[in-house]
């Protein structure tokens, strides 16, 4: 069952998210240029929609970066990490194919390629590759910092120390913060590299850019592909280590 929690999750997480970067991006859309807070906000609202949803049966880690992240900290079962992971793959995948479906009278309408893969995948706005890794880092790492703070402040922390998400998100205003953490994570941060903050959300997608029949579609950017991957798994880790170092979780 948390298998499948998490595949919806990361489903309805790229549904909204993908949606409004498609909503602004494609042509003849009625939100076309709409702009940066309506993305940020988008995929902040998609964070906690998924959380409301799925939170209470798996954690709403909906993201391989948070899942392997807690895990180094002693606070998630290993043995559980590879299943999370290929949920989150297989929905993160699943949610670009039905973004696809929802906006599929506008690919054609769409002249530029690359608008057309940053609905699916993030690109760096300035491409240097390590500069790019150490966006999403420190970006991963915030993140991951910040759900264990409102994971304590909600009150989700077990007897051991460690925060309880499948307590943080199954109610009352947490997944709301988790999404505004998100968005602000978007406005500070994710003007460099379009913030992946999450290897599935980038990779499940670019996947589907290039399997899908889509019209004019040009390249799925694998040269960049290691980037939103290695780099929220890093700061994943970093995120919960800071937490667990400075003894902030009690």
């Amino acid at each position: 069952m948390v298998y499948l929690a998490e595949f919806i999750g990361t489903t309805i997480l790229i549904l909204l998210g993908g949606g409004v970067v498609a909503g602004v991006s494609l042509a003849k859309s009625k939100a076309k240029e709409a702009g940066w807070i309506v993305v940020t906000f988008g995929w902040g609202m998609g964070v906690a929609m998924a959380a409301y949803v799925v939170g209470a049966i798996s954690g709403a880690h909906i993201n391989p970066a948070v899942t392997i992240g807690m895990a180094s900290i002693g606070d998630f079962e290993w043995a559980l990490v590879p299943g999370y992971i290929a949920a989150q793959m297989a929905g993160a995948f699943t949610g670009a194919v039905i973004v696809y479906l929802a906006y599929f009278a506008h690919w054609s309408q769409t002249d530029d390629p690359d608008a057309k893969l940053g609905v699916f995948s993030t690109a760096p706005g300035v491409r240097r590759p390590f500069a790019n890794l150490a966006t999403e880092v420190i970006a991963t790492a915030l993140l991951v910092l910040g759900l264990l703070g409102i994971g304590a402040n909600e009150g989700a922390v077990s007897a051991e120390g460690g925060v309880e998400l499948s307590q943080l998100f199954s109610n009352g205003i947490a997944p709301l913060l988790a999404g505004l953490l998100v968005f602000a994570i978007g406005l500070s941060l994710g003007g460099p590299t379009g913030y992946a903050i999450n290897p599935a959300r980038d990779l499940g997608p670019r996947i589907a850019h290039a399997l899908l029949p889509i019209p004019g579609k040009g390249s799925s950017d694998w040269g960049y592909s290691w980037v939103p991957v290695v780099g929220p798994i890093i700061g994943g880790v970093i995120g919960a280590w800071i937490w667990k170092l400075t003894g902030f979780g009690g």
